[in-house]
């Protein structure tokens, strides 16, 4: 999920009774994000960010190490808060430590919820898992939990400023979304309206730990609504597909942004990737989009040119690869992409499939 959503989930942790300690906003907030250090790599490299993204800092092994050394950090913070001023109440190292492993827990239980996945067995297992349940930007997820986060911390006039700004351009982004619904529009509308209205009358802050309470359980309800319709959609597909005479060896239900009743599909069967939409709100719940895309795997080129060094971080990542592979003189060139719109590149291979220099 995008940082804002990570730093939501921290902050609303942060207003619940066992987060409400000192140091306990930044503890949650700074561990809700921490897995995402591997984003450093995009300053080094591409092909290194792609094949080392969602990895390492979001398996197994950085949720038992991650949370430890920050839990260790904060609790050094909090000696020397309560050195400096000996009247602080000091938070226990337990306490510290639980809510470090609480916020790192639950940055790649989100990310799995994505259709760009996470290798959660890392580095054991490099295997990549899918929740194919909501969009990587949901601005539903940002209501609930940005209403927490905006009552708590919105106390001067600048801070107000600061989330009047930040609900202009949420407002700017979710209502420009292509093919939003009317009746999305306006119910995030009011939505927002609504937040603004209760820090008005301002009398939700005496009650933060309640209203955190509530919607840190919407949250969750919506989210278990969102998976679950992916899975009826996932069954709904691929019986619309064994109707029509070809079986899918794999189907993605991706969401799309701010609606949860519509999914864009991805059915793949042998040789072809087909894109239809399921609209459960339309008179005829499943469409094509686009004419069936050829995979391309049935040219030995396809799997040389994915092997190539200059794709290997490419090769990591993508989940549905596609291969255009043109002869030319001396051999091929080969362009690989995924279908989920992540770029690819271009390789050239001679007759024996042995990678050469692209030509100027």
């Amino acid at each position: 999920m995008d940082p804002l959503t990570h730093t939501f989930v921290g902050a609303s942790l942060a207003q619940t009774r066992f987060g409400r300690v000192p140091l306990g906003t930044t503890t949650l907030v700074i561990g809700a994000n921490l897995p995402d250090i591997d984003a450093a790599t995009y300053f080094l490299d591409s092909q290194l960010s792609l094949g080392f993204r969602r990895g390492w800092t979001h398996g197994v092994l950085a949720l038992v190490v991650l949370p430890a050394l920050l839990g260790w950090a904060m609790h050094q913070v909090d000696l020397f808060r309560c050195q400096r001023y000996p009247r602080a109440t000091p938070v226990s190292a337990r306490r510290l430590m639980t809510l470090s492993y609480l916020s790192v827990v639950t940055h790649p239980a989100l990310d799995w919820l994505n259709t760009y996945g996470v290798r959660l067995l890392m580095p054991f297992d490099d295997r990549w898992f899918y929740g194919d349940s909501l969009f990587i930007i949901d601005p539903w997820v940002w209501l609930l939990l940005g209403t927490v986060t905006a009552l708590a911390h919105s106390g001067s006039p600048a801070k107000a400023a600061g989330w009047i700004a930040l609900g202009a351009i949420a407002t700017l982004l979710v209502t420009g979304f292509p093919g939003m619904p009317l009746s999305i529009w306006v119910l995030w509308c009011l939505g927002v309206a609504g937040i603004a209205a209760v820090r008005i009358w301002g009398g939700a802050q005496h009650r933060l730990g309640r209203v955190a309470a509530i919607c840190l359980a919407m949250a969750g309800l919506y989210i278990a609504a969102m998976i679950g319709g992916s899975r009826l959609a996932h069954m709904q597909v691929t019986a619309w597909a064994q109707a029509r005479g070809f079986e899918p060896s794999r189907v993605m239900v991706g969401p799309v942004p701010a609606d949860p009743f519509r999914r864009d599909v991805l059915i793949v069967d042998d040789l072809h990737y087909h894109r239809v939409r399921l609209d459960w709100l339309a008179e005829t719940p499943i469409t094509p989009v686009s004419l069936q895309a050829p995979i391309g795997t049935d040219h030995p080129a396809a799997a040389a040119a994915l092997a190539a060094p200059a794709l290997w971080g490419f090769a990591t990542w993508t989940r549905f690869p596609r291969f255009d592979v043109d002869p030319v003189a001396g051999g091929y060139r080969v362009s690989v992409s995924d279908m989920r719109g992540l770029g690819g590149g271009v390789v050239e291979l001679d007759r024996e499939l042995r990678r050469v220099a692209p030509r100027p």
